[in-house]
């Protein structure tokens, strides 16, 4: 067979992102504080959009039973809203992960209760006044971070070699004060002895906040009980064995510190004034405040009404008549670049109502499915999917994620994340299913109301089914341990703390 050239023709499919596309799943995905910064933003780039009064919030629909469907909205007098809407329901999430999480697992975290700046002492008012040297001004106001507080404190009081070792010493500390670089490592970098770098380590732990600098909780509550002049060897003993001291072993602590109860419990007691996390006084960053994107309020006849927060968000327009004014002898190239304004000023309307009907369309069906927590709490609570919610809107599962992430529903029960409502459910005697935060919430009640006889994880498997439950002991010592409470010896030790 001879060689030659021949022509073959291929078929292919692909999805493009186009950037309307983008524009739609990138707002999905917006808060109501991100989404204004963005318009902010779209504002001062396009000069054809223009800022009016705030945007109304959509009026409830009719007395039945949830309100706000999708109809409610104003329509968009173009065709191509309907377009954007089908985008949205086929194409987002070509290639996304998994998308069913588990979101009944809760994160506790344990701040520390003293957030305000403190006084930071007489040494650092006494830093040199050198041109480069910090702030002190912005500092006696409050505005000054951990690493300013510290060099401060370092420049006057070392000089030479140690204040060097001090500088590496502060920035190698975490946002909470702790000392995440290897002292030996900081040595070996300035080429001294080990020895040295401890003792300077040393001195820096005292500054103020006492317990900087800190390689560990014990060394940094070690720290804390010296500059209270409270670390007399029994201290140092328990602060070195704090396991003791969560598990509320009263016997171990007093063999182990030689000393009788009551000595224990005073030492115990002034553990509790110590901060586990000094760093967190000082320029902490500033969390992202939390605004709800949807309302849901009760209507006079009873029914849930659910409506977008738009306070904050300006109702945009085209301005024609600058259009017009703009437009009057241009030339060809100002005609053009008018025209992209145009189009993505049309666009970025389109999108930001399909945006708003989405986040509606799944408020709605949650606020329908969930109804039981509304009017009774979160005892009520149901099992509930992504998928589900997906399949009752007709859009991708991935779109409903979108929507829920980082987004809060305002109701008179408090403030929620819109995921908060999606949780797996455990099985009950009437053959369906309760949602894994209704037997978590359960399972708290009944420990909150334990008398003197503390009730073992047996004991409330035995409540619960009696309650139609069907749960096992393993899952019940999940959710508790989920909900930061101890076992049934850890509470009856602490109650016996508490009463000493």
């Amino acid at each position: 067979m001879g060689l030659g050239p021949r022509l073959e023709l291929r078929q292919s499919q692909q999805l493009v992102m186009t950037p309307q596309l983008q524009l739609a799943i990138k707002l999905l995905t917006l808060t109501n504080v991100e989404l204004e910064g963005w318009i902010a933003e779209e504002l001062e780039r396009n000069p054809l959009l223009a800022a009016g009064d705030a945007a109304e919030p959509p009026e409830p629909a009719g007395p039945s039973g949830v309100d706000a469907p999708p109809d409610a909205l104003p329509a968009v007098d173009d065709a191509s809203s309907a377009g954007l809407e089908a985008l949205l329901r086929d194409s987002i999430g070509g290639g996304d992960g998994p998308l069913e999480a588990d979101y009944t697992g809760e994160r506790f975290h344990h701040d520390c209760t003293s957030d305000q700046p403190a006084d930071w002492g007489e040494r650092a008012a006494q830093a040199s006044g050198e041109d480069d040297g910090p702030d002190f001004e912005r500092m006696a106001g409050g505005e000054a971070g951990l690493t300013e507080v510290l060099e401060a404190q370092a420049t006057a009081r070392f000089d030479g070699i140690d204040l060097a070792i001090a500088r590496f010493i502060i920035d190698g500390l975490d946002e909470a004060g702790y000392l995440v670089e290897p002292l030996e490592e900081i040595a070996d970098r300035l080429d001294v002895s080990p020895a040295r770098a401890e003792a300077v380590l040393r001195e820096v732990q005292m500054f103020d906040p006492a317990g900087v600098a800190a390689r560990s909780l014990s060394e940094c509550l070690i720290a804390q009980a010296r500059a209270a002049d409270r670390c007399d060897p029994a201290m140092e003993k328990l602060l070195n064995n704090l396991d003791l001291v969560a598990r509320g072993d009263m016997a171990g602590l007093m063999r182990l510190c030689k000393l009788d109860r009551e000595d224990i419990v005073d030492m115990i007691r002034e553990l509790k004034s110590y901060d586990p996390k000094p760093g967190l006084r000082y320029g902490g960053e500033t969390g992202t405040p939390v605004v709800p994107d949807v309302f849901v309020t009760r209507g006079t006849d009873g029914s849930w009404q659910i409506s977008l927060n738009q306070a904050t968000l300006p109702r945009l327009i085209i301005d024609r008549d600058y259009h017009s004014e703009l437009a009057a002898g241009a030339d060809k190239g100002t005609h053009g670049f008018l025209n992209e304004c145009v189009a993505s000023a049309n666009w970025l309307l389109k999108a930001l109502d399909q945006r708003a009907r989405t986040i509606i369309r799944v408020a709605t069906e949650i606020v329908r499915l969930q109804q039981g927590f509304f009017e009774q709490g979160v005892s009520q609570l149901k099992p509930l999917t992504l998928r589900q919610v997906a399949e009752l809107i007709e859009m991708h599962e991935s779109t409903v994620s979108r929507v829920t992430s980082n987004k809060y529903l305002l109701c008179d029960r408090g403030q929620f994340e819109l995921k908060y409502f999606f949780t797996s459910g455990v099985g009950s005697g009437d053959g369906e299913t309760a949602s894994a935060l209704a037997v978590k919430d359960r399972i708290a009640r009944l420990i909150a109301a334990e008398g003197e006889d503390v009730l073992s994880d047996d004991k409330l498997v035995e409540l619960l089914i009696g309650e139609g439950f069907d749960i096992a002991r393993r899952t019940v010592a999940k959710y508790r341990e989920a909900l930061g409470l101890g076992s049934s010896v850890q509470r009856r030790r602490a109650r016996a703390l508490r009463a000493a």
